[in-house]
């Protein structure tokens, strides 16, 4: 018997892809091409689990510890992990144990760490650069992004896939389309020298269909999945 909760989240998994779907449509594009992340963040195991069972695929950690707890308690072998919380030289090593993918590339010193590490254990990091356009948040200044692809691109146990960024904050989600549309252009200038940087990581619950119609290969859903959630103490 399926749980009135599970149904709830598939349920909002559908009507995530419908819109999704809709939103590729009107500009032309395939649906298939793009990448639905749900974020997991804060979110149970069975929870998580329902998710899978619905068609998650992709997954979304922004914790370090959470990840290390969830991957192993959930063990399903097709779902895909991604690291999108801030990466930090103190925590790397433990994201290149347990991640698939990390979306937060932005400091040498922790990327750096996340490829040793990965190298040493023989596993390969899909990696992307967190791109910042506000100036106070993590990630790469915009004009710094040709130098942090040439770093990352040189590492060993990594591959350079695209960018990533979360839009500063505007009125409504037709507000972020400037902002999605120059991480489109950064990562079309990067493709002169980096021909494998494909990937755009970028739209959430509440501007994921603009992000859709400016070219994000990657969307990262949770609230329109598993709704609102309360953050646990200290975090």
């Amino acid at each position: 018997m399926v749980s009135p909760r599970a149904e709830e989240i598939a349920s909002n998994l559908g009507t995530v892809r419908d819109r999704l779907a809709d939103a590729a449509a009107a500009v032309g594009r395939d649906a298939a091409d793009v990448r639905l992340i749900v974020v997991t963040k804060t979110v149970p195991v069975p929870a998580i689990r329902d998710a899978i069972a619905a068609g998650a695929e992709d997954l979304g950690e922004n914790y370090v510890a959470e990840l290390r707890e969830k991957r192993p308690a959930i063990d399903a072998p097709n779902v895909r992990w991604h690291y999108i919380g801030a990466l930090q030289s103190s925590t790397a090593h433990h994201v290149a144990d347990v991640a698939d993918v990390v979306q937060t590339v932005a400091g040498e010193r922790a990327a750096r760490r996340l490829a040793g590490r990965a190298a040493r254990d023989g596993r390969t990091l899909d990696a992307l650069i967190e791109v910042d356009f506000t100036g106070g948040r993590a990630g790469v200044a915009p004009e710094d992004v040709p130098a942090t692809a040439d770093l990352v691109a040189g590492l060993e146990a990594v591959r350079l896939r695209g960018l990533m960024t979360i839009a500063p904050q505007t009125p409504d989600a037709e507000g972020a389309r400037r902002w999605f549309r120059r991480l489109r252009e950064l990562r079309d200038d990067l493709r002169e020298r980096h021909p494998d940087v494909l990937d755009l990581s970028m739209g959430m619950s509440l501007d994921y269909q603009v992000a859709v119609q400016e070219g994000a290969t990657m969307v990262r859903i949770g609230t329109a999945v598993f709704g609102a959630r309360t953050p646990p103490p200290g975090r």
